[in-house]
C-alpha cells in the first residue's frame, strides 16, 4: 500500500510507472498480466487505499476530488484520488488488470461521498467516457455502472437537482448502446406513483368556478395510467366528458397574440419545473399562460397515441371510442394551432415526435433487435473459383421476369391484352417453321449442296425449349386433343397441328394402323369367309341356283374392284373361278373377299411391305 502511495505521487504520465508498482506488490507469476487470486488482493488494497484517502479528505475539510493538491500547484495538476484512478483506468485498459476493477472503485467513491462531492467524480467519469465505453471495459462494468448511476438518481431531488439528474440519464444514453434492453420499458409499466395533488373543498372568499378546478385537474389521473381507459368504458366516458368540459373552456378563451408575446418561453425554460402548482387561486392566471395550455393539450395527444397504437388495444376498442379519440384529436390540435406564439410550427414539431415515436414502438414489441451491424469482411476471390449462382429475387428467372414486366405491376395486371391464351396454330407457327427449315436442309444435303445456314442449330430450335413445350401441351390439351394424342408415339413434333406442316412432312405424322389393330381386323375377315363357306356346303342345290342368278345381277352392277376383289380370292384358294364356281358365290362371301383385299392392299400401300402372315395364306 505504501509502494501505491508514492507512485501516485510521482509525476508523469502512469505507463511510466503503473506496471513496475503492481509488480512490485503483488509480485505476479506473470509479468503483464494478473492471474484471478492476484487481481482479488490487489482489488482489495486499492478499495482500501481508497478509503483512507476519502477519510483524510473529510478530516482535512477538503473536497475529495481536490484532495492533496497544493496551492501552489497549476490547474492542471490532480489531487491524489483522481491520481489513483488514473493509474487503475491505465492497467485496466492494458488488461494488465481486470476491466472490472475501475467500475468497482467508482462505485466505492460515490457512496463514501456527500452530494457535493459527487458532482466532482461524475465529472470525471464524464471526462473518461472514451476509454470507460470500450468493449474490453464495458462487458466487466457495465452493470457496475448502471448501478452506480441508479444510486446517484435515489439520493438526488427530482426538484432540486434536475440538471444533475440530466446529466446522469444523458451519460447513460451514450455509455450504452442504443439496443440496450436494460434501458428500456419493455412492459410499458407506468409511474402511477407520480400523483397531482389538488383541493378536494372550495376555499373561502375566492370566487373561482370550483367544479371547473376540479374537472381540469382530475385529467392527471387519467394521464398518469392511459392503460386503465381502454379495459375500462366507465373511465373513458368520464374522461371525455371531463376533457370535453376542458377544451371547450379553451376554445371560449382564446388567446391573443399580445398574450403569446408577453409570455417569453425561452426564457422560461432556464427554470422549468417538471409539475405546475394545483392551488385554486393560480387557476385564472394559469389558463392565461400559453406553456400551460400547451403542457395540457400534449398531454392528450400523448394519451391519444397510446391510445392508438396498432395491435394492443384493438381487442379492448370499439369503433365508437376510435371515433371519439379522431373528433377529440383533431379539437386538440385546432387548439395547439391557435395558441401563440408560432402555433403552426408548435404542431408540426410535435406531430414529427409522435410519428418518430411510432419507431421506437415498434422496435420494442419487435424485442429490441440491436441496431449495430458488423462490418462485411471483404472477401479475395481467387482465380478459378466456383461462381455462385444467380440468385433470383423470387425463386427463378421466369417469376422474377414477370415481376419486371412493366414499370408499375397494376398497370399490368390490368391491361385488357395481358390475360391472352394465343391460338393452338399462332403457338405452334414457329416449331412448324423449324421443321421446314430442317427438311429443306435434309433436301440440299441429299442434293449434296447443304448449305450450313439453311437450318437451324439443335441449341435454339423450339423443341429443345422446355418452357415452350410444356405451354404447347397444355394449350393443345385444352383446344386440340388430336393433336396431343399424337405426342405419346412422335413426341413433341407431333402435337403440331398437320395443316403448318409442309405436304412432304405431314405424311410422317399422319395417323396409320398398328400391327395390332391390323392383325385383328384380319382374324376378324378370316371368320367371317369360314362362316359362309359352311353355309354354302349345307345350302340345297336350287337355292344356290337362285343365288347365282342374284349374283349375277349384283355383278353386273358391281364396280371393277369387286372383279378385282374375286380375283384376289381365287388366287388365295390357289384355283383359278370357273363361271359356274362364280355363281355359286353369294353376295356375302363377295363382301368378305372385298374387305380382306382392301385390307391387304392398304397394308402394303401404307407400310410398303408384305405381311408374312399373307404371304403364308397365299402359299397355301
Amino acid at each position: 500500500m505504501d509502494a501505491f502511495r508514492r507512485a501516485i505521487l510521482q509525476p508523469g504520465p502512469p505507463e511510466t510507472f503503473a506496471l513496475k508498482t503492481v509488480q512490485e506488490v503483488i509480485k505476479p507469476q506473470k509479468q503483464t498480466k494478473l492471474a484471478q487470486d492476484e487481481n482479488q488482493l490487489l482489488e482489495n488494497l486499492l478499495r482500501t487505499l481508497l478509503q483512507e484517502l476519502v477519510a483524510s479528505a473529510v478530516q482535512s475539510g477538503e473536497e475529495i476530488m481536490q484532495y492533496g493538491k497544493s496551492i501552489d500547484d497549476e490547474d492542471e495538476t490532480q489531487g491524489v484520488i483522481p491520481r489513483l484512478l488514473d493509474v487503475v483506468l491505465y492497467l485496466c485498459e492494458k488488461e494488465h488488470v481486470e476491466g472490472g476493477m475501475i467500475f468497482q472503485l467508482l462505485e466505492d467513491l460515490t457512496e463514501m461521498s456527500t452530494m457535493r462531492n459527487c458532482k466532482d467524480i461524475f465529472r470525471y467519469i464524464e471526462s473518461k467516457q472514451d476509454i470507460l465505453g470500450k468493449q474490453e471495459l464495458f462487458a466487466r462494468g457495465k452493470l457496475v455502472m448502471l448501478r452506480t448511476c441508479n444510486q446517484l438518481l435515489r439520493r438526488l431531488s427530482k426538484a432540486n437537482d434536475v440538471v444533475f439528474c440530466g446529466r446522469i440519464l444523458m451519460f447513460l444514453a451514450h455509455f450504452f448502446p442504443l439496443s440496450e434492453r436494460s434501458a428500456v420499458n419493455i412492459k410499458g409499466v407506468f409511474n402511477t406513483s407520480n400523483e397531482t395533488k389538488y383541493e378536494k373543498d372550495p376555499p373561502e372568499g375566492i370566487s373561482v368556478d370550483f367544479n371547473f378546478y376540479k374537472t381540469f385537474w382530475s385529467l392527471q389521473e387519467y394521464f398518469c395510467n392511459p392503460a386503465s381507459l381502454s379495459t375500462a368504458p366507465i373511465k373513458w366516458q368520464k374522461f371525455t366528458s371531463s376533457l370535453m368540459v376542458v377544451l371547450n373552456t379553451f376554445e371560449a378563451q382564446p388567446l391573443s397574440e399580445e398574450e403569446g408575446a408577453d409570455n417569453n418561453l425561452e426564457e422560461e425554460a432556464t427554470t422549468f419545473n417538471i409539475k405546475y402548482l394545483t392551488s385554486s387561486k393560480l387557476m385564472g392566471l394559469e389558463l392565461k399562460d400559453p406553456s400551460f395550455r400547451r403542457h395540457i393539450l400534449l398531454q392528450c395527444l400523448i394519451l391519444f397515441d397510446y391510445l392508438k397504437a396498432p395491435g394492443k388495444n384493438d381487442k379492448d376498442s370499439s369503433e365508437s371510442m376510435k371515433e371519439e379519440i379522431k373528433s377529440c384529436e383533431d379539437r386538440v390540435k385546432k387548439l395547439l394551432e391557435l395558441t401563440p406564439p408560432k402555433g403552426k410550427d408548435f404542431l408540426h414539431s410535435i406531430e414529427h415526435i409522435l410519428e418518430r415515436e411510432k419507431n421506437w414502438v415498434w422496435w420494442k414489441r419487435d424485442g429490441c433487435p440491436p441496431f449495430e451491424k458488423q462490418p462485411i469482411e471483404k472477401k479475395t476471390v481467387h482465380d478459378g473459383a466456383k461462381k455462385r449462382r444467380p440468385r433470383w429475387r423470387l425463386g427463378n428467372k421466369e417469376l422474377s421476369q414477370l415481376w419486371k414486366w412493366a414499370d408499375q405491376n397494376p398497370n399490368a395486371l390490368t391491361d385488357p391484352q395481358r390475360v391472352r391464351t394465343p391460338a393452338i396454330s399462332d403457338y405452334w407457327k414457329p416449331l412448324a417453321e423449324d421443321h421446314a427449315s430442317s427438311w429443306n436442309k435434309f433436301i440440299s444435303f441429299l442434293k449434296l449442296q447443304m448449305d450450313e445456314s439453311a437450318g437451324i442449330d439443335a441449341e435454339y430450335h423450339h423443341k429443345n425449349n422446355r418452357v415452350y413445350c410444356w405451354k404447347g401441351l397444355r394449350f393443345s390439351a385444352r383446344q386440340d386433343l388430336e393433336g396431343f394424342s399424337r405426342f405419346t408415339e412422335h413426341g413433341i413434333e407431333g402435337v403440331v397441328p398437320l395443316e403448318l406442316l409442309p405436304p412432304e412432312v405431314r405424311s410422317k405424322f399422319q395417323g396409320k394402323p398398328s400391327d395390332r389393330s391390323k392383325r385383328a381386323k384380319k382374324e376378324e375377315t378370316k371368320g367371317a369367309l369360314h362362316q359362309v363357306e359352311e353355309s354354302q356346303i349345307a345350302t340345297p342345290a336350287s337355292e344356290i341356283d337362285g343365288e347365282g342368278v342374284r349374283a349375277d345381277a349384283e355383278a353386273s352392277a358391281a364396280p371393277m374392284d369387286t372383279d378385282a376383289t374375286a380375283a384376289t380370292e381365287n388366287n388365295s384358294q390357289g384355283s383359278t373361278p370357273t363361271p359356274d364356281e362364280h355363281q355359286k358365290q353369294s353376295p356375302d362371301t363377295q363382301e368378305a373377299g372385298q374387305l380382306e383385299a382392301d385390307a391387304e392392299v392398304e397394308a402394303g400401300m401404307i407400310d410398303g411391305e408384305t405381311d408374312p402372315e399373307a404371304e403364308s395364306d397365299h402359299v397355301g
